[in-house]
């Protein structure tokens, strides 16, 4: 890195099938929304011939952001795979959307890359999600390198943006994220901003000039050398200091001259231990130039920097039972383990899958077992299936290119596996086996929908399935209590691609109605009533009386139904009448139409008649007894109250804290944690926090994370529960 002088634009753009995973490169992308992740895949694989110089593949539209929902946005939605090759490495670059409402797609590429390249906008700096994915990234040891965009920008300064990568990204050690190149400026334009014509190689001491629209190397001038001095310097203490010869600090602060060489060797080393992170730039490319300003320099750090397969450790695998399974690092020649990162629908194929092949040789047409184990909870219903791999594909925008093989280490789509869902393990149909399923977030905003029309609510019900199969970071919920179909999302954005691919891809128009909580009654203080059922209409009539009292008990306790009859004024066999009366009717409310719970009816007295008395004229009294008994009490309404706890920065404390009041929330207390961070805990009733994903994403800028759990029912204040009241009598 820094001593090549490569100036071709790489081997075949075509990607084809690895043979060996020493060459292949997983790498992805991650950054801020309209950081320049996009542009930045795209400009790699015109520089490594992938793509004409429109920026097109060869058979027409672009790399990424190909989906039509990406056109109409504007940004990325999806996790795209873009394989390119250069100097005989397969790198496979996964692109990922930079927006908070797609994080799944961002760790379904985290989970298939062994490195990643952050990319940070000179002119919009580091976000705070940004750095929550840094750590993420560090806590497992992953690789890193930093990419710094928009340097054509008028206020771009690369020295000074990477300041802030070492303070932000380093922490107790900034010298470990420094800069490989500096940019070289040229002439300044009458704003007063020189563009950035080429780098500068700190290590090797050449100039590479993109000025023509190639890349070319040449010596630099004499008054160019002082200009990086210090930054090589730094540069070079910085990779000393972590290599793994512990007589090179001595001999360089003796005053030996290292061999570039032999620090290109330590740096690489360094990079792929995920100990040192380089900082890079990269800028357009000049109109109709074949090479974008630091891309061969990017491409020159995947190939030579970055881990291979091998190098990462074999991923948890149990067997269908639960029984740990040991496997060999990326071995081709092992059992069969893939991973399914991620699932789509094709107009044409049908559902496809993004598959990373972890162990053994994944084949067309070979039959495999697919296991799907962890996510009833969000609608994935837990399968073991055999089924048959279509054609092996590389993505490449729209395009997708035949592959004979796909081999540990590898990634590939697969067709027309009709059960396999994100998160699946595919394996051997006589070995099967299960990989431990990666974290993803809680899908916290909830969105009721509701078929348009008749012809849409016979087609919902796939539709949502689909739905849900491609993305596991949604949750399908058939709410029993509130008779809604809700979906849970991460946020705004998130429910807008799902209600625009239920419309356009699965042709299902639905309503958006407002979500209801799952609201309870109960009585506030004993009370008693009479249930009077006497008709005579010819024939046989209807006679059944029942005397109640109903009396509070203790949240969670149900209905419970007494009988105290005593002489038989309530003849044995219609006692289980009137219970069945009585529940039939606390199930539909006594005050706002929500069920009635924690209360003990108990049966007093009553009246029967010898040929008139009958089941249903009993369970009818009963029902009344218990309407008259309400209409004389105080009804509390019940709301759902949730235990919420929040990570937030400790600047954001307070306004959390603030914020969580104002929503009748309990603080119950405030927990310090690691990296600057509060652990807020507190009770909020949870009709209060229906938009609290999207409100807390704006007030912590989105450095904020919450989980919220069900806790009890409480009773709800009497001004919030007459306006439900009345809102429910205007319904």
């Amino acid at each position: 890195m820094g001593d090549k002088a490569n100036t071709h634009p790489g081997a075949a753009g075509r990607a084809t099938a690895a043979d060996h995973p020493a060459s292949v490169r997983n790498v992805v992308l991650v950054g801020h929304s309209g950081s320049g992740k996009t542009t930045l895949v795209e400009a790699l694989a015109l520089t490594a011939g992938a793509v004409n110089r429109a920026g097109r593949v060869e058979d027409g539209g672009t790399v990424s952001d190909y989906d039509e929902i990406e056109h109409r946005q504007q940004r990325s939605v999806q996790l795209s795979l873009v394989p390119v090759e250069w100097d005989g490495i397969k790198i496979n670059l996964l692109d990922t959307p930079g927006y908070a409402d797609f994080v799944g797609e961002l760790r379904a590429g985290l989970r298939a890359a062994d490195a990643a390249l952050f990319v940070v906008s000179a002119s919009d700096g580091v976000d705070g999600s940004t750095r929550m994915v840094w750590d993420e990234c560090a806590a497992v040891g992953m690789p890193r390198a930093i990419v710094v965009t928009h340097l054509e920008a008028a206020r771009a300064d690369f020295e000074e943006m990477t300041r802030i990568c070492a303070e932000v990204f380093g922490g107790d050690d900034p010298d470990a994220v420094l800069p490989l190149y500096l940019p070289l400026h040229g002439p300044q334009a009458p704003d007063g901003h020189a563009p950035v014509t080429g780098l500068i190689g700190l290590l090797s001491q050449k100039l590479f000039d993109y000025s023509t629209g190639e890349r070319k190397e040449s010596e630099p001038g004499e008054d160019q050398l002082p200009l990086i001095e210090e930054a090589r310097n730094r540069l070079i203490e910085g990779i000393i200091a972590e290599s793994e010869d512990e007589t090179l600090m001595d001999r360089y602060l003796g005053g030996e001259q290292i061999d570039v060489k032999t620090l290109i060797e330590d740096l690489e080393r360094a990079v792929a231990r995920g100990t040192f992170f380089p900082v890079l730039a990269a800028a357009p490319a000049a109109e109709g130039a074949r090479q974008g300003i630091g891309t061969v320099e990017l491409l020159e750090l995947v190939t030579r920097g970055f881990p291979t397969p091998l190098e990462r450790a074999a991923p948890v695998v149990t067997t269908i039972d639960g029984r740990p399974r040991e496997l060999n690092p990326c071995d081709p020649n092992g059992p069969l383990v893939a991973e399914v990162v991620k699932t789509s629908s094709d107009p044409y194929v049908g559902r496809v899958s993004l598959v990373r092949v972890f162990s053994g040789t994944l084949r067309p047409d070979q039959t495999v077992h697919v296991s799907g184990h962890g996510l009833a909870d969000r609608g994935h219903e837990d399968h073991d299936v055999d089924e048959r791999v279509g054609a092996l594909s590389a993505p490449f925008g729209k395009q997708q290119r035949a592959l004979t093989h796909c081999i540990a280490g590898d990634l590939a789509s697969v067709a027309k596996l009709s059960r396999a869902e994100t998160g699946d393990t595919l394996s051997a149909k006589d070995d099967p086996l299960l990989m431990e399923p990666w974290q993803m977030p809680d899908p916290l905003l909830p969105l009721a929908i509701q078929a348009h029309s008749k012809a849409d609510e016979d087609k919902l019900s796939q539709g949502l399935s689909r739905l849900v199969a491609e993305d596991p970071t949604m949750r399908l919920e058939q709410n029993q209590q509130t008779h809604q179909v809700v979906l849970w999302c991460l946020g705004e954005a998130h429910a807008d691609v799902a209600l625009e691919r239920l419309r356009n891809r699965y042709g299902v128009q639905v309503d958006v109605v407002p979500h209801k909580v799952s609201l309870r009654e109960t009585f506030a203080e004993k009370s008693a009533g009479r249930g009077r059922h006497v008709k005579q209409s010819g024939g046989h009539g209807q006679y059944a009386i029942c005397e109640i009292e109903v009396e509070p008990l203790a949240g969670g306790s149900g209905i419970e139904f007494v009988d105290k009859v005593v002489g038989g004024a309530v003849p044995r066999q219609f006692i289980p009448s009137v219970e069945k009366g009585v529940r039939a009717q606390a199930a539909k409310g006594v005050a706002a139409g929500h069920p009635l719970v924690d209360v003990r009816v108990t049966l007093l007295d009553g009246k029967a008649h010898s040929v008139d008395s009958s089941d249903a004229a009993f369970q009818t009294a009963g029902a009344l007894a218990l309407r008259e008994a309400a209409a004389d009490a105080r009804i509390h309404l019940l709301e759902p109250v949730a235990e919420v706890t929040v990570l937030v920065g400790d600047e954001y404390v307070g306004a959390v804290m603030s914020d969580l009041s104002g929503r009748r929330g309990r603080v119950l207390g405030t927990e310090q944690t690691s990296g600057g961070r509060t652990l807020v805990r507190a009770e909020v009733p949870e009709i209060e926090i229906g938009r609290y994903a999207v409100d807390l994403r704006s007030l912590s800028h989105g450095t904020a994370r919450f989980h919220r759990a069900y806790a009890r029912h409480e009773p709800m204040p009497v001004q919030v529960a007459e306006r439900i009241r009345q809102q429910a009598q205007d319904g």
